[in-house]
């Protein structure tokens, strides 16, 4: 009997998506989406700004917290509604569609695109690592400055960046069996990568002494570095300071690890393609950030068994994972560790990949994107859709940061990866809170729906998130306005581009409410 049923469910669906991912498909997704370089990197700049190994550590514990509380108040609207497009169907019956556009709308321009850019920027970064050619200073293209910030060029780097988001995306099309295929396999192996560096970093470790040391100064202040604001009334703060500036240091800090942390609610995208949705997405969900958030914080816990406090901060180019296994195996450490680095990064950005084109096709049916988006192919895929998204992710890997420094009379040039990670977080975080607080909207408006599971810790869980995310948005809006201001226009941006796309479609939005 179970035979017959898993056959069912591996027919089309009323839409004509194939139900073909189960538990474990739909938990590689959620890991292998969430996973990606931030880990091997971003706990420099946390170490910076935090100045101690406890404020390391407190900072991951934070983000994991948030995230599985954000993963269980998600799990009571994925079983509400499994449906293709997820968050977005979330937002859009929560409010109305207006809002589920907006969400839609800052996926495809940054959210989605801009991190599958930054993920590909970091993919051709470390394989760069192993062929030396693949270089940001080798060009194409040369730099076209545009503005006194930014420019646009073509460097190797780049055009490899571009060439594995295509590659990604024709493979997507092909259908959901390869492209979950090739989910579990890189999801499975760079967690497996993820807990050899853990094993190797706690039982090896580094200098004897190294972890005993962190951990008797583990609050100690350390090279904490000032957190400058970007608004010239606002004050310099540090962990030195007194209890708001404490909790300015960790909302700041909170960027580089929501960042590595984020992606987890992709599955709900895919939701027309899960078996048991109302089953398998909340479960996918708790289980897939459960373990991720795990594997990050033992992480750190490996960072800190062998390396000191400094040489976190201080780790060339930022590149911790590399510098914790050099300690432990020489010279060959930065090669072992760009070769997982590049499995982690091509897994996550095509769970990225996949999931994103899901959306477009929902606000295509609601008549609120290009109809082409809305169609499937022959493979049962959304592939105008990927298309689309594939275009605007490669443009987006393009731009470059200026720095004004001039080296032998050639000026350096950044990427936007730095900037993207502020773009992307308070964007998310603005609907992240939205949607959680639908949860109550819904409980109100819908009181007698169907909830085949309810948030665990409601209304307290939700709640806790709700607040901690605004008040880390609210800090990121003061310190970081140059960067969380744009986050905040692109979101905007969508409001007279949904009238004017609803008018022109002849969509009076009522069609979208269900």
């Amino acid at each position: 009997m179970a035979t017959d049923v898993a056959d069912i469910e591996e027919t089309p669906s009323r839409e004509g998506f194939v139900r073909g991912l189960g538990l474990l498909d739909s938990t590689m997704i959620v890991a292998g989406s969430m996973i990606g370089s931030g880990i091997f990197i971003v706990s420099a700049d946390i170490a910076r700004q935090t100045g101690s190994p406890g404020g390391l550590l407190l900072t991951w514990l934070i983000t994991g917290i948030l995230t599985i509380f954000a993963a269980l108040s998600y799990g009571e609207l994925a079983a509400m509604m499994p449906k293709a497009g997820g968050q977005y169907v979330y937002l859009r019956e929560s409010y109305s569609p207006l809002w589920g556009f907006l969400y839609g709308w800052t996926l495809f321009l940054v959210i989605q695109t801009g991190t599958i850019a930054a993920v590909a920027v970091a993919f051709a970064r470390f394989l760069g690592v192993l062929a030396p050619s693949i270089s940001p200073d080798s060009y194409i293209i040369p730099p076209i400055n545009i503005s006194s910030g930014y420019a646009i060029s073509l460097s190797v780097q780049q055009f490899v960046a571009i060439v594995m988001i295509i590659f990604l995306t024709v493979l997507n099309t092909q259908g959901l069996k390869l492209g979950k295929w090739i989910q579990n396999l890189f999801t499975s192996a760079k967690t497996l990568s993820l807990i050899v560096l853990i094993l190797l970093g706690v039982v090896i470790g580094g200098a004897a002494g190294t972890f005993s040391n962190n951990w008797a100064n583990l609050f100690t202040p350390q090279n904490a570095a000032l957190i400058k604001p970007d608004l010239a009334f606002l004050p310099e703060v540090s962990v030195e300071g007194g209890l708001v500036a404490i909790v300015v240091v960790f909302c700041v800090a909170q960027v580089g690890s929501l960042f590595s942390s984020d992606a987890w609610n992709n599955i709900t995208f895919t939701a027309g393609e899960v078996k048991d949705p109302q089953r398998n997405i909340p479960l996918s969900l708790v289980m897939g950030t459960g373990l991720v958030i795990g594997l990050y914080v033992l992480a750190n816990f490996a960072y800190l068994a062998t390396l000191s406090l400094p040489e976190i901060q201080n780790a060339p180019q930022d590149r911790v994972g590399t510098a914790a296994l050099q300690v432990i195996f020489g010279g060959v450490g930065a090669t072992l560790m760009a070769i997982a680095i590049i499995i982690s990064t091509f897994g996550c950005n095509n769970g990225l990949v996949l999931a994103g084109a899901r959306v477009y096709y929902a606000m295509a049916k609601d008549k609120l994107f290009f109809s082409s988006t809305g169609k499937l192919n022959k493979n049962h895929v959304p592939a105008v859709a990927l298309l689309l998204q594939c275009v605007w992710a490669c443009f987006l890997v393009l731009p470059r940061t200026r720095s004004g420094n001039v080296v032998a009379g050639v000026e350096e040039y950044g990427n936007l990866y730095g900037a993207l990670l502020d773009y992307v977080v308070f964007a998310v975080l603005i609907f992240y809170i939205l949607t959680i607080a639908g949860l109550f909207v819904l409980r109100r408006t819908r009181p007698d729906a169907e909830r085949p599971y309810k948030a665990f810790g409601y209304p307290v869980i939700p709640a806790v998130y709700i607040a901690a995310a605004a008040l880390i948005s609210i800090v990121l809006l003061f310190y970081k306005p140059q960067t969380s201001l744009p986050g905040l226009a692109i979101v905007l941006t969508g409001v007279p581009v949904y009238f004017i796309w609803r008018s022109l479609s002849g969509n009076k939005g009522d069609a979208a409410q269900t």
